[in-house]
């Protein structure tokens, strides 16, 4: 066997150089590809008018549902239930039937007013301790229960 000179490969028999090693030849590194650097990047691309629109639509959708439901909620509410204690009331129904509506103290109609008023019961003994009470009126059901205590006007 014999020796290969001194400061080469003795395994590198028919490799060819690497560009770049010492010694070697180097080769020019191509650059990236050009870009244009003072051209302003375009803006995205506007989302349609549909998908406003439909937004807009939906939103109504919705408002125009809650406002319906706050006014059925609100016309669905008895005068029991929206009355104050000093309001005035007028039979409408029977004795064994009433419907009970408010109406202005002042008036001819008027034929109770509220002394009390009790919210979640349906308890008319709460208005034997009130002075003054001549009728107790109950109503059960609805939104909630309500107990008025009357007196005749």
């Amino acid at each position: 066997m014999t020796t290969p000179p001194q400061g080469q490969n003795p395994y590198g028999q028919g490799v060819q150089p690497h560009p770049g090693q010492p010694g070697q030849p180097t080769v020019p590194q191509q650059p990236y590809p050009p870009y244009n650097q003072g051209a302003p990047i375009p803006p995205p691309a506007a989302p349609s008018g549909r998908g406003k629109k439909l937004m807009l639509r939906i939103g109504g959708f919705i408002l125009v549902a809650i406002i319906i439901a706050v006014v059925k909620w609100q016309l669905g509410k008895s005068d029991a239930e929206t009355t104050a204690v000093g309001d005035c009331l007028h039979n409408k129904g029977t004795q064994s039937a009433p419907d009970l509506k408010n109406t202005d103290c002042s008036s001819s109609d008027a034929e109770f007013e509220v002394i009390e008023k009790f919210d979640n019961t349906s308890s008319v003994s709460k208005c034997d301790a009130v002075k003054g009470t001549e009728v107790s009126y109950y109503q059960t059901g609805g939104s909630h229960d309500v107990v008025l205590c009357l007196k005749n006007k």
